[in-house]
């Protein structure tokens, strides 16, 4: 079972059962769907047939203009959609075959889903405030090793933005990442579903590996986190140019037709004019983001000043403390020797949902949380509207209260700490 799908029936237990809980184990984007694609839906709605297995025509014509207006040239035709993203990388995954890599951490599913095929993962640590792409050397000397044992990874799986973290790595980074994969002849499979939510992409951009192994570069993405229609389901891949990413794209497609078969008709179209971006989509997207990145600093400067450890956060609404500073008190004062441990007392004792570091591939000792600010806008549609428009989100009273339980939850956790200095602050 997925950890944070795990997570949200839990949380929403207990809220049934009469609890109050703050639930920040999910990536759940709490945000009203916009009205033009709940217009869009509701046209479409008479739309029964089943369609291309890789998508509709204007779909992906569309989904083609949103990477070109990135800077990645694409044509309709190395455009297949799907379901999710995460169908898509499921798929992507078997159509390549083998063994694949993945980082350390990273997102709860791609382990999973090697482990559904019956491959081999092998995890690389990431850079220190780069999360989403294996440490390029570490990833050389891991496929050798593999390699010479007799395993057969053929693939190296990337976020960016990432997923635990809230980081980016850098462009040299993803550079040597490009260089490494072509050396090993490794397809780079670029998980970019956030990357509309980089609060500032001239300061900290999210470069894709299309940019410099763009002949084994496949991107997926969606409108998942970025206009928060999770439970519409549609993802879409672009696949290289050339002989071999044809090659790839037709085992995509085989693998789509025996699957999924096609996207939902109806939400292709709603996707469809999305993807175009006209200038209320892009507002919409612009205010999201804006509340992410206010709401996720000010969590963020609760964690550093109870004395965890966390880098800056650059996109998402993600953030990735380190309690390690307090280990010795985390034990001594709750029992406290593992980031599951924390996980458990913080939600059976104060009723916070978060994620223990575990989850992501990291060590069970490990004192790093996964938690999400992006279910504290609002328990309504109005609500979240509300925050979405504000002009200061953190003035209204539902977020300002969140805020406040999470501070008197941190502080009663670190009381009594004798160091609660933190070494890296969140802005």
């Amino acid at each position: 079972m997925s950890a944070t799908l795990a997570a949200d029936e839990a949380i929403a237990r207990r809220r049934l059962a009469g609890e109050s809980v703050l639930s920040m184990a999910s990536g759940e984007i709490g945000l009203p769907v916009h009205p033009g694609l709940r217009a869009r839906l509701a046209a479409a709605a008479h739309l029964g047939s089943y369609g291309p297995v890789a998508g509709s025509g204007e779909l992906r014509e569309a989904v083609a203009g949103y990477w070109r207006r990135r800077g990645l040239d694409t044509a309709p035709e190395q455009v297949v959609c799907g379901p999710g993203s995460k169908p898509l990388l499921f798929g992507l995954l078997l159509a390549v075959g083998g063994d694949v890599v993945i980082p350390e951490p990273s997102w709860v599913s791609y382990a999973a889903q090697a482990d559904l095929l019956g491959v081999r993962h092998f995890a690389v640590p990431t850079l220190p405030g780069q999360g989403g792409v294996p440490d390029p050397d570490l990833l050389r000397e891991a496929v050798t090793a593999a390699r010479a044992a007799g395993h057969d990874p053929r693939s190296v799986v990337v976020t960016l933005p990432d997923n635990p973290t809230g980081t980016i790595a850098a462009p040299g980074t993803v550079r040597r990442l490009g260089e490494v994969a072509r050396e090993l002849d490794l397809v780079i499979i670029s998980d970019e579903i956030y990357c509309d939510l980089v609060y500032d992409a001239v300061a900290t951009p999210a470069v894709s590996p299309a940019v410099y192994a763009p002949e084994r570069t496949v991107v997926t993405t969606g409108l998942t986190k970025n206009l928060a229609i999770g439970g519409w389901r549609i993802g879409v891949a672009r696949l290289p140019g050339g002989e071999s990413g044809q090659a790839l794209r037709d085992r995509l497609v085989g693998v789509a037709s025996q699957i999924w078969s096609s996207p939902a008709a109806p939400v292709q179209a709603a996707a469809a004019y999305a993807f175009q971006e006209p200038p209320e989509v892009v507002e919409h997207v612009a205010a999201s983001r804006r509340l992410h990145e206010t709401v996720a600093r000010a969590v963020a400067e609760r964690f550093t000043a109870a004395g965890a450890l966390l880098p800056p956060v650059t996109a998402t609404c993600y953030l990735y403390p380190d309690f390690e500073p307090l280990r010795e008190h985390l034990a001594r004062a709750h029992g406290v020797r593992t980031g599951a441990d924390l996980a458990r007392l913080l939600v059976e004792r104060h009723g916070v949902g978060v994620l223990p570091a575990s989850a992501f591939g990291e060590p069970e000792d490990s004192l790093r949380l996964r938690a999400a600010t992006s279910r504290l806008y609002g328990d309504t549609d109005e609500q979240r509207t509300a925050a979405l428009t504000a002009p200061d989100p953190l003035a209204l009273e539902w977020i300002r209260s969140s805020l406040d339980r999470i501070e008197e939850v941190l502080d009663g956790l670190v009381a009594g700490a004798a160091d609660r200095e933190p070494a890296l602050h969140s802005n």
